[in-house]
């Protein structure tokens, strides 16, 4: 499979090293210097963004255009979401997007979903808290915000989300629902960007052929 990586930081590059390892090639990497509008990305198979909220419509859409399917992970990104759906849908296209590629945090998505629907009528009140590194942009993650969603959705709700940036740290979410009496909480921590890295080159080895919008969660089932 030729990839072309679109953002070339710390996530951008240990999917170029995971993909080579799984015998796949590189054929292209975008940066700040390097614009993925510059490249010629013709000849892959499929592009990964892990770009920058700014960057990410643009990285994308280039990719669409040039009817390369694309996995994203990029966060903050999302008010033009529905425009890049449009557009895969226009060009007959594929398109992925995950908040978090790493398999043991949708295993924490069900399990958030689940719990939500224990605690939708009882007594408690709802909180999120996520830690992650000093260079992750949004803040709140695209992780935490998702988790929102889901317990949103369910509870009727609007759970506050808290955030911290300390250096090094990967990635914490915690999940938290306090009465006067107990407390229950779940957790996921990330000890490194490796499950991030293989959970994207594992979608983007999926994705192909395929024509549609999709999510890890269609991944997964099969």
């Amino acid at each position: 499979m030729k990839i072309a990586i679109l953002g070339n930081g710390r996530m951008g590059k240990r999917i170029s090293e995971l993909a080579k390892e799984r015998g796949h090639s590189i054929i292209v990497a975008s940066s700040s210097e390097n614009p993925a509008h510059t490249l010629d990305v013709s000849s892959a198979d499929v592009a990964i963004d892990f770009s920058t909220p700014n960057t990410a419509f643009n990285n994308i859409s280039y990719a669409l255009e040039s009817g390369i399917p694309v996995i994203s992970g990029t966060t903050g990104w999302l008010d033009k979401l529905s425009e890049i759906e449009t557009l895969c849908a226009n060009k007959s296209g594929a398109f992925l997007y995950a908040s978090n590629f790493s398999l043991g945090m949708n295993i924490f998505f069900e399990l958030n979903k689940k719990l939500a629907k224990l605690m939708k009528n009882q007594n408690y009140k709802s909180i999120i808290h996520e830690i992650h590194h000093t260079q992750k942009i949004d803040s709140p993650s695209g992780t935490a915000k998702t988790l929102g969603k889901q317990m949103d959705k369910i509870l009727n709700n609007n759970t506050p989300i808290t955030a911290e940036r300390i250096a090094d740290e990967t990635g914490k979410h915690t999940v938290t629902y306090r009465s006067s009496v107990d407390e229950i909480e779940i957790k996921h921590t990330a000890k490194n960007r490796d499950g991030f890295a293989m959970g994207a080159i594992i979608a983007a080895e999926w994705i192909q052929s395929k024509q549609g919008i999709f999510n890890m969660q269609d991944v997964l089932a099969q």
